[in-house]
């Protein structure tokens, strides 16, 4: 079979059409430059022939030699070509720093505009103003974007979160319509769990949304650590006994009147949940202590527990919403909707405190709030 030697059918060679367009962009581009190119000559000239002349009278003039006209022509010509050359260059060098830079912002804005928040403005060296507008514009992109995405994310997780309880209240409900379910007070029982649970998200979805608007109401009065961790111990050592879990309290280091100013209520909601977190992970025979010490200005409460503890690479997640790198985020073994962490951290940060996590795998955890003192 004879090859085609049919021009189309090699790879690499361009279509008709766009070597023809090519074509035209050529001409066009060629037409401009002679056109400037002739302009440029035109000028030459005039000013070539416009300081002929002036030599010439002023020569006269002066009653100069030849060789005094030649240098004052040349130094003329040299002259009225310098100058308007040298002012174009400042004026393209300043149209590049200045507009080029601005231009690209006002792209980006259009495309942030349009709903584009993946752009991102083109940075250039140095620490001009124009530099560090770029570089803000970008961070705002960013952290745009990234709002944009856990807002995403939130209405994903929302949405699995209350299909499962959801699904299981109608099939119970649909069972017990058609006969497959007694109507028992343990399965009635079952139903209502998992009602009590959508109850515990909604409330949950609802104070994240106070707190994300800075509207979470606080009941702010002076709090006794020593007695907050004592009543925490308390609600809790019925389970850690049954646990075989021993529940400690070390505040020694503390005065008796050491106090913060904040929200009794809120902080023990944040102190259950540690411990309930720590409860559900720490085996038979382990510890969980709750410590408090002065640090500075401020009260350092620690949750400690000898449990299995959190992976290195998944510690910075811990405090996400609905995060699923842990079993702790799961509903399996009575585990919550996964949101009770951020509550934590955003109760915390209400008291302008702050908290973190430390854990050795297969050792110990560490929970750390820092609350000012009062």
């Amino acid at each position: 079979m004879k090859p085609n030697k049919d021009w189309r059918h090699y790879p690499g060679r361009p279509p008709h059409h766009w070597r023809g367009s090519r074509q035209g962009r050529w001409r066009k581009r060629h037409g401009r430059f002679f056109g400037f190119m002739a302009f440029f000559g035109l000028m030459v000239l005039l000013v070539a022939g416009g300081m002929t002349i002036f030599t010439m009278l002023l020569t006269r003039r002066a009653g100069g030699t030849p060789e005094t006209a030649v240098l004052v022509w040349i130094s003329g010509c040299g002259l009225a070509l310098a100058l308007p050359l040298l002012a174009v260059t400042l004026a393209f060098r300043t149209f590049r720093r200045v507009a080029n830079p601005l231009a690209a912002v006002m792209d980006a804005a259009d495309a942030v505009a349009d709903g584009d928040l993946s752009v991102r403005v083109p940075t250039f060296s140095g620490t001009n103003d124009f530099t560090r507008l770029a570089q803000s514009f970008n961070n705002m992109t960013e952290e745009l974007e990234r709002a944009d995405q856990q807002r995403r994310n939130l209405t994903a997780d929302v949405a699995h979160e209350l299909r499962t309880p959801l699904h299981i209240i109608q099939g119970n409900l649909e069972g017990v319509l058609d006969g497959v379910y007694d109507p028992t007070s343990e399965h009635i029982e079952a139903t209502l769990d998992e009602t009590r649970l959508l109850a515990r998200l909604v409330d949950d979805l609802h104070t994240l949304s106070l707190a994300d608007a800075g509207q979470l109401p606080l009941n702010l009065e002076s709090v006794n650590v020593a007695d907050l961790l004592a009543d925490v111990a308390t609600s809790f050592s019925g389970q850690a006994e049954a646990q075989r879990v021993a529940l400690l309290v070390e505040t020694a280091v503390l005065s008796q009147n050491t106090q913060i100013q904040g929200d009794a209520g809120r902080l023990d909601q944040v102190l259950s949940n540690l411990v309930v977190n720590a409860l559900r992970h720490t085996p038979r025979d382990g510890r969980i202590i709750l410590t408090a010490k002065l640090v500075d200005n401020a009260v350092q409460i620690q949750v400690t527990d000898t449990g299995e503890g959190i992976p290195e690479e998944d510690l910075p997640f811990v405090f996400e919403r609905f995060w699923r790198g842990d079993r702790a985020r799961t509903h399996s073994g009575g585990a919550g909707g996964g949101l009770g962490l951020a509550i934590a951290k955003q109760i915390v940060v209400a008291h302008k405190g702050q908290i973190s996590v430390s854990s050795i795998p297969h050792q110990a955890t560490t929970f750390t709030l820092t609350v000012p003192v009062a």
